[in-house]
């Protein structure tokens, strides 16, 4: 497995010649990648083979006459589904149980996992070719804010990754990967890892001894974790940038960093994407999401799989990964909730932006209703984290790290009475919330969630 810089200039390029040309040179793209797409899936898949048998030409199809496809199909028949016939699914699985491992290539291509948070952990397998168009079109789709921030982080300091460090996850993955592939690339973007899982007070610690943070990369559930830190006075960097993925960015804590971190001269980005395609979209200077459209394609749908109108939240969302051709995911329900803009951005992209409106994995459902995790009040100026973790449908319990153990029964007391004023508001009277001893958990890549729902029995999954 090789990186090239040509290779990945040729994307840089390319994604800026298909940008300048405006929607019509985008969707022209977007059609001629799909069809050479399921033409290499026809050919080297013998599911696609199955799934497309009824299919008229490769060079005439059209994207609604395929088949949606869904994790659970696609990993039971894991061997028959990747183009290539030289990684079986016990030899990725070993792979994987390897933490030794994480980030080093089977052969001729690189394997990451999903996180499993809502249901069984996804293989993933990635290219050079894949590699090479995330660093392309990333930079192609840079505008000149964006520009100045590479230039000036690479010159005054180091970014720091903070997620998941138990597993071949996308976030340790990538980033080990890319120093294998070219140590001379990593080190000019000073790529910096931490585990997620440590306990706060020494991740602060090791934050804190790193002579320059100038950009932070992890999930929002931890940049609310440091947020806590900074506001107490315990955490001491003064970051230029934040970029988060992986979990839902709410205004509030956008604000709440600004104000905790006034160094954050350019702000935080929060593209969405997901493991199956780190680069699924960008985020402009106006605060919106676009996507990717010449490799990327997201439809927004209903439960019935039909296309939504612009303005209109989806039930869930199709992803289409045109630049992975060895394992294709082709109309992949991913599960999540989007809603398309009617407008054009005011930043004058003429990729289409979205605004994410929930993940699947997160929804908390009591009978016939469906919470947030975000209508929970889940702090205390006396803990460093608090979880509510969803035990049966109607039992759940609270789990909290303090910060002051004399404080520990006010907290869970608080907190409680907290959760349940919550349910009551929302009709649920007949709910449990008790203590509980055992701690705070993360998930297997890192991600700390503030509410557990019990695991998703969708089919989807």
């Amino acid at each position: 497995m090789r990186f090239s810089l040509l290779r990945t200039l040729g994307y840089f390029a390319g994604g800026l010649w298909t940008a300048w040309g405006g929607r019509k040179r985008i969707e022209a793209k977007q059609i001629r990648n799909l069809r050479r797409l399921v033409e290499k899936a026809r050919r080297g898949s013998p599911l696609f083979r199955r799934l497309y048998a009824d299919l008229g030409p490769s060079s005439e199809v059209e994207l609604r006459e395929l088949p949606v496809t869904r994790k659970p199909d696609l990993m039971r028949e894991f061997d028959d589904w990747l183009t290539i016939r030289s990684l079986p699914l016990d030899r990725a699985r070993e792979h994987l149980r390897d933490i030794r491992k994480v980030g080093v290539p089977i052969d001729d291509v690189a394997v990451l996992q999903t996180s499993g948070t809502s249901g069984e952990p996804a293989v993933i397998v990635l290219t050079s070719s894949f590699l090479e168009y995330s660093y392309g079109i990333s930079m192609a789709r840079l505008d000149r804010h964006q520009w100045r921030l590479v230039r000036e982080i690479r010159k005054v300091g180091v970014r720091v990754t903070i997620t998941g460090g138990n597993g071949h996850f996308a976030g340790v993955g990538f980033n080990k990967l890319v120093k294998h592939l070219h140590p001379r690339l990593a080190r000019g973007l000073g790529l910096t890892f931490i585990e997620a899982e440590q306990p706060i007070g020494r991740l602060v610690e090791r934050l804190n001894a790193i002579p320059k943070v100038a950009w932070i990369v992890t999930y929002p559930s931890m940049l609310t974790i440091l947020v806590k830190e900074k506001e107490a006075g315990r955490l001491q960097i003064e970051p230029l940038h934040f970029s988060t993925g992986g979990e839902t960015l709410t205004d509030d804590l956008r604000e709440r960093v600004r104000r905790a971190f006034p160094s954050l001269k350019y702000g935080i980005l929060d593209p969405y994407a997901c493991t199956e395609c780190l680069v699924l979209s960008f985020e402009c200077s106006r605060g919106r999401k676009h996507v990717n459209e010449d490799w990327v394609i997201l439809e927004a749908v209903d439960e019935a799989m039909r296309p939504v109108p612009d303005g209109t939240l989806s039930a869930t969302v199709l992803l289409t990964v045109l630049a992975n051709d060895v394992q294709p995911f082709i109309r992949y329900d991913l599960g999540d909730c989007v809603r398309f803009y009617k407008d054009s951005c005011p930043c004058g992209s003429p990729f289409r932006s979205f605004q994410v409106e929930g993940r699947q994995a997160t929804l908390v459902r009591v009978g016939e209703v469906t919470l947030s995790p975000l209508v929970f009040d889940l702090e205390h100026e006396h803990a460093r984290r608090i979880q509510l973790v969803q035990n049966s449908e109607r039992d759940f319990e609270v789990r909290i790290e303090p910060a002051d153990e004399a404080a520990v029964g006010v907290v869970f007391q608080e907190v409680i009475q907290s959760v349940k004023r919550v349910f009551r508001d929302n009709g649920l009277e007949d709910v449990t919330v008790r203590e509980s001893k055992a701690p705070p958990e993360f998930t297997a890549s890192g991600k700390f969630h503030e509410v557990l729902p019990i695991r998703s029995t969708d089919p989807r999954t």
